[in-house]
C-alpha cells in the first residue's frame, strides 16, 4: 500500500465541554478530508476531556459523550477517524472508537490502566480484554493493510497490546494518548515509541493531547515513526497542530520478510487466531491527490524552552478555561514575581496582567524600582498600594496580645497577609484571578506564607525550584527581550520582612537546598542516603523536618502546573498527621 495518508489532530480540549470538544473534532474532520487524509487520529478521551475524574461518577456524563460520538458519524464520510471517548457497558471504559465512512466500525477498550503518580484510572475504568484488528483496502484497492488501535499506557510496555497487534499482522499501530508533561519526558517518550516501532517492524502513529488541565500539562509532541524507528513527522510542543504524513505500508511487509525475529517464534499464529477482525468497507478515495509538501518534523525544544512553554500553556489555559480574562500579581521586585509576571504576559497578553506593588517599611528602594521597571518592560498595567497603614493597624490591634514578647515571624508575616488581603480585594472588585508567586523550594520548607503570598487562584511556579526560577528568567531575557532587570537576577533573594533580611539567614544556599529537596521529594531518598551523598547531616535533618512539618500548608495552596517528576498535589500524597521520619 504505497500511499496511505494519515493525519494527527493534536487538539486542546476542555474537560466536561462535550459539545465544544465535539465541535472542534468536526472542524478537524473537515480539515482531514480537505487534506485527502485516509485516517485521522484524535487524542485519548477527546470528547470527555482528560482526566474527567469524578465527572465519570455522574450518571449522565458517559451517556452525553456517547451521544456526541454518534453525532460525529455523518462527518466521517470518506474518512476513518479514531476518537477517544468514555464507553459504558457493564463498566466504564477508556475507549477508542473507529468511525469509518459514516459508521461505527468498532470500539477498543484501553487494556493497561495506569494507577501511579497523577493517574487514578483503576478508580474509574474497567480494563479492556477484547483484541481487535481493522483491515482496509488502499486507495485504488491494490492491496489490503491492517491497523491496531491502542490507548496511551498500552504502548508503554514492550509486551503491551501493540506487540500483539503487530504479531497478528498489523502494519500500523495507532495510539491515542493523553500523556502528561514533565521535564525530560518528551525525549524519553520519543525514544520509547521509536523502540516500539523498530521492535515490532510497524509504523507507529502517536496522537497526544495538548493543553493545561488544573495541575497537568499535556505537551502534544505527536509522532509518526516508521518501521525502522525513524521519525517521519513530529507535532509542535505546547500548541495545537495538525500533522500529516504519507506512508508506504508496503515497506513494512518487505522489512518483516527480512527480519529473522519473526521466524523465531510462534506469536504471529497465536495472535492471529485470537483477534476479532473488522473489515472496513472500501471508500471512494479521490485519486490522485496532491502531494504533501516536504517539511521536516517540528524541532524539539531545548530543556529551558520546554519548561517555559509548558508554564505559559498551563497558565493561559487555566485562566481562560475557568472563565477569567485578567490576572493580578503581587510584584515585589524579586525573582519569583518577575518570572510569574513574564509567564502571565506571554500567556495572556500584557494588557491582561496587572502588577501590584505593595511596599512596607522594610521594602528597599531598589525592589520598588525593579518592580516598576519590570512592569514597564513587559508592558503590563502597574499600580502601587502601600500596606504600611494596614500593617501599623495590625501591630496596634495586636499590641496587647503580643505584649512582653520579642518581634519575630508573627510580625513579619502580618505584612505578607496584608498583601494577600489587598490582592484578594482587587480580585473580588474587578474579577481578576490572583496568581501566586511561591516557588517549589519555598513550598517545600514552608517559607511561602499561608494566607499571605499563598493566597490566590493559581500557583504558576509551585513546582519550579528556586535555582530553575533563575535559569528560566535568564532564558526569558535571552529569547524574548530583556524584560527582567539585571538587578533582579543579581541581588541576593530576600522576603524583605525585616531589616537587611536574606533568605540565607535561615536556609542554605539554594543550589544546596534544591539538591537536598530533589533527593528527598523526587527521588524518595532516605535521610541517611542523602547524608551519604555528602551533604551536612544537620542541614539535611533540618530541611527534611521542615518538608514534613509543612504538609498542612501545601494542602491549602492553590493548584499549580506539574513540571518535575514529582509535584506537590495529587502527584505526592502524604498524610498530614504523620510521625514517620526516615
Amino acid at each position: 500500500m504505497a500511499n496511505l495518508r494519515i493525519a494527527l489532530a493534536q487538539i486542546n480540549v476542555t474537560v466536561g465541554d462535550i459539545a465544544g470538544n465535539a465541535a472542534k473534532i468536526k472542524e478537524y474532520l473537515n480539515r482531514a478530508r480537505e487534506q485527502h487524509a485516509d485516517i485521522v487520529l484524535f487524542p485519548e478521551l477527546t470528547l470527555a476531556g482528560y482526566p474527567p475524574e469524578d465527572l465519570l461518577l455522574k450518571p449522565g456524563f458517559a451517556a452525553a459523550n456517547r451521544q456526541a460520538l454518534h453525532e460525529l458519524l455523518p462527518h466521517t464520510h470518506n474518512l476513518t477517524a479514531v476518537v477517544g471517548f468514555v464507553d459504558r457497558g457493564d463498566d466504564l471504559f477508556n475507549a477508542a472508537a473507529v468511525l469509518h465512512n459514516g459508521q461505527l466500525a468498532g470500539i477498543y477498550h484501553k487494556n493497561l490502566l495506569p494507577n501511579y503518580a497523577v493517574f487514578d484510572e483503576d478508580r474509574y475504568f474497567g480494563a479492556g480484554d477484547t483484541p481487535i484488528l481493522f483491515s482496509f483496502h488502499s486507495p485504488g484497492g491494490e492491496r489490503q493493510a491492517s491497523f491496531g488501535v491502542s490507548v496511551c499506557e498500552d504502548i508503554w510496555y514492550p509486551a503491551g497490546p501493540p506487540e500483539a497487534q503487530a504479531a497478528a499482522g498489523a502494519e500500523l499501530l495507532l495510539n491515542i494518548s493523553a500523556s502528561p508533561y514533565q521535564s525530560g519526558k518528551i525525549a524519553s517518550r520519543e525514544r520509547m515509541l521509536a523502540t516500539r516501532a523498530a521492535d515490532n517492524v510497524a509504523i507507529v502513529a502517536f496522537c497526544n493531547l495538548v493543553g493545561g488541565q488544573d495541575e497537568l500539562i499535556f505537551d502534544g509532541s505527536s509522532l509518526i515513526i516508521d518501521e525502522r524507528g525513524n521519525v517521519l513527522a513530529r507535532g509542535k510542543s505546547f500548541a495545537e497542530d495538525f500533522v500529516l504524513a504519507d506512508l508506504n505500508v508496503g515497506n513494512v511487509f518487505r522489512q518483516r520478510l527480512r527480519d529473522p525475529r519473526r521466524r523465531k517464534d510462534s506469536l504471529t499464529q497465536i495472535y492471529a487466531d485470537a483477534f476479532e477482525r473488522v473489515q472496513l468497507t472500501p471508500v471512494d478515495y479521490p485519486l490522485p491527490r496532491p502531494a504533501l509538501p516536504k517539511t521536516p518534523p517540528a524541532p524539539r525544544l531545548e530543556p529551558l524552552a520546554e519548561v517555559y512553554q509548558a508554564l505559559v500553556l498551563a497558565t493561559g489555559d487555566y485562566v481562560r478555561k475557568n472563565g477569567f480574562k485578567q490576572v493580578a500579581i503581587g510584584l515585589s521586585g524579586g525573582i519569583d514575581s518577575s518570572l510569574v509576571a513574564a509567564i502571565a504576559a506571554d500567556a495572556l497578553g500584557p494588557e491582561n496582567v496587572v502588577g501590584v506593588s505593595m511596599p512596607s517599611r522594610y521594602s528597599s528602594d531598589h525592589s520598588k524600582s525593579d518592580a516598576q521597571e519590570l512592569a514597564e518592560r513587559l508592558g503590563i498595567r502597574y499600580q502601587t498600594i502601600a500596606i504600611e497603614p494596614a500593617y501599623q493597624a495590625y501591630l496596634d490591634m495586636l499590641a496587647g496580645a503580643f505584649a512582653g514578647t520579642p518581634p519575630g515571624v508573627a510580625e513579619e508575616n502580618l505584612q505578607s497577609r496584608a498583601r494577600g488581603n489587598v490582592l484578594m480585594a482587587l480580585s473580588n472588585k474587578f474579577g481578576w484571578l490572583v496568581l501566586t508567586t511561591g516557588n517549589k523550594s519555598e513550598m517545600a520548607v514552608g517559607y511561602a506564607t499561608i494566607y499571605g503570598d499563598m493566597a490566590g487562584g493559581f500557583a504558576v511556579i509551585k513546582d519550579v525550584p528556586k535555582t530553575l526560577v533563575y535559569n528560566l528568567c535568564r532564558h526569558r531575557n535571552q529569547t524574548r527581550g530583556e524584560a527582567i532587570p539585571q538587578n533582579v537576577l543579581d541581588k541576593p533573594p530576600s522576603a524583605e520582612l525585616r531589616p537587611d533580611q536574606k533568605d540565607t539567614d535561615s536556609l542554605p544556599e539554594y543550589d544546596i537546598l534544591d539538591a537536598i529537596l530533589a533527593a528527598y521529594i523526587e527521588d524518595e531518598y532516605s535521610t541517611a542516603e542523602i547524608i551519604a551523598l555528602g551533604f551536612d547531616e544537620a542541614t539535611v535533618r533540618r530541611i527534611i523536618r521542615l518538608v514534613d512539618l509543612n504538609e498542612y500548608k501545601r494542602r491549602q495552596a492553590p493548584p499549580g502546573p506539574k513540571i518535575t517528576t514529582k509535584a506537590f498535589g495529587k502527584d505526592r500524597r502524604l498524610p498530614i498527621t504523620n510521625r514517620y521520619r526516615g
